[in-house]
Parts: C-alpha cells; structure tokens; sequence
C-alpha cells in the first residue's frame, strides 16, 4: 500500500524529510511531527527522566509481580531474572534511543517504522506497530488499577478480615481510574514537579524496604539465595525460569513512555535517549539490589503462596512489624496511583499521534488539543479512561480472561519494539534512516547487536509468555494469552477496514529549523 500524498503546501514529505535528516546534523535541525496544533514544550531533561523510571519503577514492578518468579524457580528466578531481562530491554532502549534521538515525535515507535519501511507496506506496517504500542498502554493502565486495587483490599483483609468481591475490586479500580484522569485533566499542567516528587519517593521507599528487611529479618543462607532453584510450575527448569521471566519484564513495562511524551520535552533529541538509558541503568539496580535483599528475607515459598499481595505478608515478616509493612505498602499504593495517573497521560498522547495520522476511527476528535486546559489531549484521555473502564468489565466477567489480557502487555510492547528493530536492520543501518553525527550514537557492533537482541527478546516473550503458568493445565490455569491476542487483531483489522485504510497516512514529519 502506498504512502497517500499530502498537501502541497506542507513543508515537506516523509523522503524529503529522511534526504535532509541524512545530511544534517541533529544538533542544528529537528524532525517534527507536522501538525496545526503542537503540545508546548514543558518538561525538562531531570523531569522527564524521573517520569521515563517512574512508570516502569522496577524494583516496585517486581515487589507487585513477585509470585509469578516464585512459582517458576524461587530465588534463583528471581534474582537471575534481572540480568536476562535487563539484556533483553537494555537492547530495545539502545534501538529506541538511536532512532528518537533522529525522530523525536509523539507515535515513537511506530513512526519510526513507517520512516524505515519500504514504501508499499510503509502503511500498514506501522499501522500494525501503533495499534500493538497503543493496546499494550491501555492494558499496562489497566493492570496497574486493579493491582493497586488489590493491595488497597490487602490491608482491609489483614486488619479486619475483609475480603473484597471482584465488583468490589472493581469499583476501587474504577475510582483509581477517574482519579487519574481528573488529575489529568486539571491537574498536570500547574504539577509538573510531581515527577520528581514521585522519583524521589520511590528511590526512598526502596532504600528504607531494602535496609530494614534486612536489617531486621530472619535471613536465609547465601547458597540457598544464589543456587536454590524450586519450581512449583510443574515445567522443565528451563521453561519454568523463562515463563517466570514475566515478574521481571513489569521491570521495564512501559519503557518507551518518554518517546510519546517527546514533543513536550525540551531537546527532545539529547533528552529522551537519556531518560531511556537512565530508565534502564536504575531500573537493573535497583531491580536486582531488592530482589537480593528480599530472596535473604524469604520464609519457606509456601508461606507466600496464597496471599492476596505476597510482598505484604513477606514485609511484615521481615520487618517484624505489621505497622512497617502497612506503611510501606501504604507508600506503594500511593506511587501506584500516581503510575497509574502517569500511563494515562502517556497512552493519551499516543492516541492523540495515532489520530492525528488518521488512524482511529473519529480521528478529528481524539486529534484535538484542548487550549483552555492547558494544549492537552482531552478527547484522548477521556477515550483512555472509557478504555480502562471496559477492560476492567472484563475483570467482572472473568478474573481469567482479564489475567490473560494484563498478560499480553509486555509481549505486545516487545513487539512494538522489536517492528523498528527488524526494519533497521532492514535497511542496513544506513546513513540515510541514522544519519552518523546523531545526539546518541553506540559503535555499529553495538547496535547491530541491540537490533538482533531486541528481536530474539520480542520472540521469546511470545513463545514463553503464552505458555500456562502451571502443570497440569486446567481451564482455571489456562494461559489464554492466545485468545487475547486474536481478538486484539480483530479489533485491529476492523478499524483498518473501517478507517483507517482509506484514511491513515502515517507520519507527516518536517525539518524544523
């Protein structure tokens, strides 16, 4: 399918923009998204960087996703998992950061896909690479409301017994939801240190958890730590280590937050590879120094095996204290509401991109900028918030067809990631898609290596992501990521004949000088 032309009065078009990106240098022009209305450019370097670690919040992904690494191997998952997974996602941040620091725009990586891919599939390949970016936002929302929603009824379970429905777990979900998006809405733009705030805070909690566990629980020895291997999945130990990979892949879930935030950062070009690396860099240790301090701290793995929030009862344990662990926990709820306030503002901007190239249905409407709320997307985010509502209708109806979607998030970012990978090693690194004098360059071996890594990544997700977490497979446990996956392209497929076929363009980017 052909790219459709554009106005004649636009400044350029897509193989104009790559011929002058091939001969300028990064550091005099900038790539643009060509748009009548554009997001003024307020977020700092600092700012952006504390938002770009605040959402996928590793050591915190994992203290929330710890039972699935138990299940699959015990310590040695757990611990061994960060540095598989940090090599995985460190290679998609090297090919992100390359390619946003020649295209910084709102699409990210599905504007990189539609630059890089030949010309009669350029369309439709980055239709497909925005729809999987843009689904998997929404479901990383989603999840990110009913865990919180879970540790919410956690502590009402502990002190009074309480055990919370699903229209209970529901509704707390749903609040969480609107919270977010009234903060969205009319909050925001006057409380942009609250990033900070929130980077701050977490590196706190996460210093104080890390030091009092150890300080005051009971610890196991250094071989049962390092070597101990107990898998209650029924699988190989392969298999088992590698499905349990899917607590340390929250690590970096929602990695590429600051591409879709770029057209409001300040020099986007140098900032957002930085906020990627730093996202990756502190996100392995302090991933990697929690999941140690905690497998010193672990009691017997069935004393956690059917608990509401596992990390809730290993706390109170370690720290001998239910008032430590209930702070704690207290403290992560509130940085989880405020994730899930910033996935919001996030996946907002990638709908409102995705419009904007007339890739939705009602495009002209979730394209608006709203100039009375300060140029932010309100249509988008009302659409993200009916989107999360209707995920969580699914959580209503059935808790295993609500896990199966919460658990295609991380395969299908990969995904997303790994579509520009394969297409720059396409086009063979060449001058002409990463021009040589860039904001972020790594040696060619290096990114050639990033490239490959990022596809092998993306494809072992698929595999082992998909797999039942347990043995022998029953129609509770039943991994029905597959289903999930196939519905998803259908809705896929349906917007594209209804719309976007004839419409999409993909981006419309010019050289702004």
């Amino acid at each position: 399918m052909d790219q459709q032309d554009g106005k004649a009065s636009e400044k350029t078009e897509l193989g104009q923009s790559l011929e002058s990106a091939g001969s300028e240098s990064t550091q005099q022009a900038e790539l643009t998204q060509l748009n009548p209305q554009a997001a003024p450019r307020d977020m700092g370097t600092f700012e952006i960087i504390a938002l770009g670690f605040n959402i996928p919040n590793s050591w915190l992904a994992v203290a929330v996703a710890l039972s699935a690494a138990l299940t699959a191997g015990g310590p040695v998952s757990l611990i061994y998992g960060n540095f598989v997974i940090t090599a995985m996602y460190g290679a998609a941040a090297v090919t992100l950061a390359e390619l946003a620091s020649v295209y910084p725009t709102a699409g990210g990586q599905y504007h990189f896909a539609s630059i890089m891919a030949p010309k009669r599939f350029n369309r439709s390949i980055s239709y497909i690479c925005g729809m999987v970016a843009t689904i998997s936002w929404i479901i990383c929302s989603a999840s990110i409301t009913s865990v919180t929603s879970l540790c919410i009824a956690a502590i009402a379970e502990f002190y009074n017994g309480f055990q919370a429905s699903a229209w209970q777990l529901f509704l707390i979900s749903q609040a969480l939801n609107v919270i977010g998006l009234v903060y969205n809405l009319f909050l925001l733009k006057r409380t942009h240190w609250i990033h900070d705030a929130a980077f701050f805070l977490t590196l706190f909690l996460f210093v104080s958890v890390s030091v009092l566990c150890l300080a005051r629980g009971d610890k196991q020895s250094s071989a049962w730590v390092w070597t101990n291997f107990e898998s209650s999945s029924g699988w190989t130990p392969v298999v088992s280590f590698f499905t349990g990979l899917t607590t340390h892949a929250y690590m970096f879930g929602g990695l590429d937050a600051t591409l879709h935030l770029a057209e409001e950062t300040l020099d986007p070009s140098r900032t957002v590879p930085k906020a990627l690396m730093s996202t990756i860099g502190i996100g392995f240790f302090s991933g990697l120094v929690f999941s140690v301090a905690m497998a010193y701290c672990l009691p017997s793995l069935d004393t956690l095996a059917n608990d509401l929030v596992p990390v809730y009862k290993l706390w109170r344990l370690a720290t001998k204290s239910d008032t430590a662990g209930t702070v704690f926990l207290v403290i992560v709820i509130l940085l989880t509401t405020y994730i899930i306030a910033a996935t919001q503002q996030t996946t907002s901007r990638l709908l409102w991109a995705l419009a904007r190239d007339r890739g939705l249905a009602f495009s002209s409407q979730f394209a608006k900028l709203s100039p009375k709320l300060g140029d932010i997307p309100v249509a988008a985010l009302l659409l993200d918030a009916g989107l999360i509502f209707v995920c969580g209708c699914i959580s209503l109806a059935s808790s295993a067809a609500f896990n199966a979607l919460v658990g295609v998030f991380s395969l299908m970012q990969m995904i997303s990631f790994a579509i520009p990978a394969a297409l720059l090693i396409y086009r063979r690194r060449s001058e002409k898609v990463l021009p040589r004098k860039r904001a972020f360059k790594v040696p060619e071996v290096v990114g050639w290596a990033c490239n490959i890594g990022t596809i092998v990544a993306a494809v072992i997700e698929t595999v082992f992501f998909t797999f039942p977490t347990v043995l022998p497979v029953t129609g509770g446990n039943m991994n029905y990521a597959a289903v999930v996956l196939a519905i998803i392209a259908i809705v896929m497929a349906i917007n594209w004949f209804a719309f976007a076929k004839k419409h999409y363009q993909g981006p419309r980017i010019g050289l702004a000088q």
